[in-house]
C-alpha cells in the first residue's frame, strides 16, 4: 500500500511547503533519526549538516537505535557522542529538500527563509530476492524503503 495522506494537519497549505517522497531506498532507523535532528532547523542549515555528513566532517546523532555503533571523536551532539555517516539517507534528504524548495517557490514563497516543522518516516515497500551468488537454498533478503515527508513554513 502506497502512502497517500500526510502525518500532519495542513491548516492553510497557502503558507506551507509540503513534500512527500515514496519508497525511497533508505533506512527506516536512520530517518528518524534525522528527521529529530533537521525538524525546527531552517533549509539552509539543514542542507550544510547534510553535506557535513556526506563529507564526513559530522556525524549523525543516534539516541533510539544505538546497539552496537560506536562513539565519535570531539563534543557530544543531541546528548550523545554516538554516531554513523549514512550516505544514501544524506544523498536522498538533499533531493527532498530541493524538491521542499521547488514547491515552495512553486507557491510564491521564499524558498531561502523556509522553516521544518515537520518531519516524518515510515516503512515502505520491501522488496524479496533471493541471496547472491547461485545459492538454491538459500536466504531471502528485503530490501529497504521507507516513505519520508517534509513540511515547511515560511519564516518571519
Amino acid at each position: 500500500m502506497v502512502k497517500k495522506n500526510y502525518q500532519v494537519k495542513i491548516s492553510d497549505p497557502k503558507k506551507k511547503a509540503y513534500v512527500m517522497a515514496k519508497n525511497q531506498p533508505v533506512s527506516l532507523k536512520y530517518s528518524v533519526e534525522l528527521n529529530r535532528e533537521i525538524k525546527g532547523k531552517r533549509i539552509d542549515k539543514a542542507e550544510t549538516f547534510l553535506k557535513n555528513i556526506l563529507e564526513k566532517k559530522d556525524f549523525l546523532p543516534l539516541r533510539k537505535y544505538v546497539h552496537n555503533i560506536a562513539h565519535r571523536k570531539g563534543k557530544a551532539k543531541s546528548f550523545t557522542k554516538t554516531g554513523k555517516y549514512p550516505k544514501r539517507l544524506a544523498k536522498n534528504y538533499l533531493k527532498i529538500l530541493e524538491n521542499l524548495k521547488a514547491n515552495a517557490d512553486y507557491k510564491g514563497l521564499d524558498s531561502e527563509n523556509l522553516l521544518i516543522v515537520h518531519a516524518f518516516s515510515s516503512q515502505g515497500f520491501r522488496r524479496a530476492s533471493n541471496q547472491k551468488q547461485g545459492r538454491i537454498g538459500g536466504k531471502r533478503h528485503q530490501s529497504k524503503s521507507t516513505h519520508i515527508e517534509i513540511v515547511a513554513v515560511e519564516a518571519s
